[in-house]
């Protein structure tokens, strides 16, 4: 008589048996996702749809903890989340086969309906790899707690073995993760290859020398003072806060923009090579993130190459409000279907505001926007700096509230006047005597007029600016401090060229951008 097999390894097996089905779930919707498009691969598709649902605080927490690694961060959870799951079905399933399975079909229905609920779902075919992977899941699960129960039939099998095939479990086992493995590696490759057309597309690029040039950044703009930040941010550094999972990498040859909506006597319908054939201007902007916290990373700044966007607007026959035209707000959508609203009258009010080909001299990078993304100076990005634009539509703030604004933000953006200590760092020690303090300031659109530096609970010294390139970019600064040995707090603040100082009053980023003052605490050796 067979012995019974022991219980917890049946349960142990039983949720690798799970995971495995987990595991040719995913690699097979990877596949499929290949045939469709990348951005209908379950994990990216509820992880949109996870990002799109989740309240403003908890991004904002995400933002301020995760930093750009906030999207990995949030996959991986998935990930955790679905491994547990799929745990919890193969216990299932080792009492109730195809109860287990049926879970595992009903997952797949979830992030089906995850994939359809993205705006920028294409229709039923996103619904594919998630129900087919699904399906196969569902399948590898029932096969292999078959496995697992079924009495040993091998020749000189042993009855003490436990009354199951263990060596047919190990085989089907091993199977299905090879299988598994190659089919999810063939997905990611051909995932990668779906854009090589993209990649190909911008290498091709060449862009002209604009017809308006950038001025020469100003002998003194740059301090060289170590620490501070690079008066150009490099390409790699600068900041990417976004909510796609998936970079968008479009083709420049096939791409289009259209300009449409209301007010607009004559629509417009615009290619990469257009636009590259007009007269180009190009410029030096410091871009913000809304999210950006006191002292906090989300800024840089760069020399864009594009077209002015007023002038395309005026091409179309749109007038700005305080000219008569009916629409005050002009939306900006993305091939990922985010949208992004700007007042029409600051858009057209005589600032550089650009549809961007360039960036430092190079075709953007697909991170930032490639081919094309919208950047107007003086308004935070969330309603400004629409990237993989394809899509502006004139309407008016009555009619329409666009992504960030349904979910709470403020409905104009101005960026407020804000400075950063770079150096010496929070919690550094330099030695007495005399220290270098510095950093950055900025009010795009304003300008900086002046910065001031405070030492614990002293009056306000001024500190030396740099020389100004434009009012929209930042102000690099220095103030030559006398340290003594002992802790002490820096803290700086900035007037812009309004004669408006920052405010030290703290707020948090929403709803529309942080306020205060930017403190250190140093301990002087």
């Amino acid at each position: 008589m067979r012995t019974s097999p022991n219980p917890w390894v049946r349960r142990l097996l039983a949720a690798l048996n799970g995971l495995l089905a987990g595991f040719a779930a995913l690699a097979v919707a990877e596949l499929v996702a290949a045939a469709v498009r990348p951005q209908a691969s379950p994990v990216v598709a509820v992880g949109g749809a996870a990002i799109d649902r989740t309240p403003t605080p908890v991004k904002d927490f995400a933002i301020r903890h995760f930093g750009e690694n906030d999207k990995l961060v949030l996959q991986l959870g998935i990930l955790a989340t679905l491994a547990a799951l799929a745990v919890v079905l193969g216990l299932i399933a080792l009492r109730h086969r195809g109860t287990g399975s049926a879970g595992v079909l009903l997952f797949g229905a979830v992030g089906a309906a995850a994939a359809l609920s993205r705006p920028d779902s294409t229709g039923i075919a996103d619904a594919l790899p998630s129900l087919v992977g699904a399906v196969a899941g569902a399948g590898v699960l029932y096969w292999l707690t078959g496995r697992l129960t079924r009495p040993a039939t091998h020749e000189g099998a042993d009855p003490g073995e436990g009354g199951w095939d263990r060596r047919g479990f190990l085989v089907a086992a091993s199977a299905a993760a090879l299988a598994s493995a190659g089919t999810g590696a063939l997905g990611r490759y051909l995932n990668s290859m779906s854009g090589q057309n993209a990649i190909a597309s911008r290498n091709a690029v060449r862009l002209p020398p604009a017809a308006s040039p950038a001025a020469p950044v100003p002998a003194g703009a740059r301090l060289g003072i170590p620490g501070i930040s690079s008066f150009f941010t490099p390409n790699g550094d600068f900041y990417r806060v976004d909510t796609a999972l998936v970079v968008p990498r479009v083709d420049a040859t096939t791409w289009r923009l259209r300009i449409h909506g209301q007010g607009v006597a004559r629509p417009l319908s615009l290619s990469f090579e257009d636009l590259l054939r007009r007269q180009l201007i190009e410029r030096d902007i410091t871009l913000t993130c809304v999210s950006n916290e006191i002292g906090g990373p989300y800024i840089g700044n760069a020399r864009w190459i594009g077209v002015r966007l007023a002038d395309l607007l005026r091409e179309a026959g749109v007038k700005p409000p305080s000219q008569g035209g009916l629409a005050d707000q002009l939306v900006a959508r993305s091939v990922d279907a985010m949208t992004i609203g700007s007042p029409v009258e600051t858009v057209m009010d005589g600032r550089d505001a650009m549809l961007a080909v360039g960036m430092n001299g190079q075709p953007l990078p697909f991170e930032h926007g490639f081919p094309v993304r919208m950047l107007v100076p003086g308004l935070y990005g969330y309603v400004s700096a629409c990237k993989w634009i394809q899509d502006i539509e004139l309407t008016t703030f009555a009619a329409y509230d666009p992504y960030w604004v349904q979910r709470g933000w403020a409905r104009r953006g101005p960026i407020k006047t804000e400075s950063r200590i770079d150096t010496p760092k929070p919690f550094a020690s330099p030695r007495a005597g005399t220290v270098m303090v510095a950093g950055v300031a900025w009010a795009q659109h304003r300008g900086i007029e002046r910065v001031e530096v405070r030492v614990d609970d002293g009056p306000w010294n001024p500190a030396d600016l740099a020389t100004q390139d434009t009012l929209d970019t930042w102000r690099q600064w220095s103030y030559r401090w006398n340290a003594t040995p002992g802790t002490h707090s820096l803290t700086v603040r900035a007037t812009d060229g309004t004669g408006q100082t920052q405010t030290g009053t703290r707020t948090d980023t929403f709803p529309d951008g942080a306020s205060g003052w930017h403190s250190v605490v140093v301990t002087v050796t």
